[in-house]
């Protein structure tokens, strides 16, 4: 299930009927533009954390007014159909505010994860705070998109 954010009549009652299941709705974002296995470990890490995983993803626009004009690499759509195709990742809502505390405000998870280079005070804290959710934060790793893409443009001028 891939929906945009703006579009809750049609994301929304599947939440609605998932928590009078008593089902724990996990969510966690980010823009994901060069899937690797630093992705897929927060995946399996947010997935164990309740039943149901929603993937918050930025959409072009956002990442465009938080990244750079020239991100992201890889178009919303075909990144949102690669996140969905990873097993843990049960839907994925697009946002187009570079930040997710729209997301956020609007799905209210029972816990949103982070990996831990944002801390326990990452901005969407005080949401998740006030309506009694929890924050699990996952061991970062050294892997980055932005690693990938050096790593890439090295290899390209090398071979120039």
């Amino acid at each position: 299930m891939i929906f945009h954010l703006n579009d809750n009549e049609q994301w929304q009652p599947i939440l609605d009927q998932l928590r009078q299941e008593g089902k724990t709705i996990v969510t966690t974002n980010g823009t994901f533009d060069i899937i690797h296995v630093g992705h897929i470990r927060l995946m399996r890490e947010a997935k164990a954390q309740g039943d149901f995983l929603i993937l918050g993803l930025n959409s072009d626009k956002s990442v465009k007014q938080y990244k750079s004009e020239k991100r992201p690499i890889v178009p919303q759509d075909e990144r949102a159909m690669v996140m969905k195709a990873i097993r843990y990742i049960d839907m994925v809502l697009i946002f187009d505010e570079p930040e997710s505390l729209r997301f956020v405000r609007e799905v209210k998870p029972d816990v949103h994860v982070k990996d831990s280079t944002y801390g326990y005070n990452l901005i969407e804290a005080p949401i998740v705070n006030e309506y009694g959710g929890k924050i699990h934060l996952v061991e970062k790793d050294d892997h980055s998109t932005t690693n990938i893409i050096e790593k890439v443009l090295d290899v390209y001028k090398d071979e120039q």
